[in-house]
């Protein structure tokens, strides 16, 4: 039963994704962005977009493997952070899709953003398609407690302009039936404006 709400975290962080990446490529405008926002930068974000879910716009989201980095540019890629509600738990996670549509990845972890509040990863997922080449999906090691997973942890949340600044580190395997994890380390410095 954990597995199958791991994955679907996982396909939502997938999903917002890809409808962002859609959007950011027709660049579609909200049209709250058109409105003049207030002079107190300290007012919540979520008072100017849809509740928990910022399409960013300006950050970035890195993503370290052993022989491998992959950064994703808010002004080039899209990046969303999401927050959800899946039976009365709360996630939050970041999903990135570059413009190319070659990489995708996802991350999600349990609770609200708090800052300066480390949480454990519930799922993540870093899908490869290259032009030339098949596509790889990396996914969580599926013999390891939930708590072994990793972490999440937000150094900023919702101040001033930053809407959420952070570190995680977790660790996919290609294969999870070989149970050959590999680290992967990220940080992420996203804005809204």
């Amino acid at each position: 039963m954990l597995r199958f709400y791991l994955k679907l975290v996982c396909i939502g962080l997938l999903v917002t994704a890809f409808l962002s990446s859609c959007q950011k490529d027709e660049n579609v405008t909200d049209p709250k962005a058109n409105s003049s926002a207030p002079a107190d930068t300290s007012q919540k974000l979520a008072d100017l977009t849809a509740p928990g879910n910022f399409l960013v716009s300006k950050g970035t989201l890195k993503i370290k493997l052993p022989d491998t980095i992959y950064t994703f540019d808010a002004s080039l890629d899209s990046i969303a952070f999401v927050n959800m509600n899946i039976d009365g738990k709360e996630y939050y996670g970041v999903t990135a899709i570059n413009k190319a549509h070659t990489v995708s990845f996802g991350i999600s972890s349990v609770g609200a953003p708090i800052a300066e509040m480390a949480s454990n990863i519930a799922g993540c997922q870093l899908l490869l398609q290259p032009a030339d080449k098949l596509s790889s999906e990396f996914t969580l090691t599926k013999n390891t407690s939930p708590q072994d997973f990793g972490t999440m942890l937000l150094d900023k949340y919702n101040q001033d302009t930053v809407l959420a600044k952070g570190t995680f580190h977790t660790y996919l395997a290609k294969d999870p039936k070989k149970n050959t994890p590999a680290i992967v380390e990220g940080s992420f410095e996203l804005r809204v404006r």
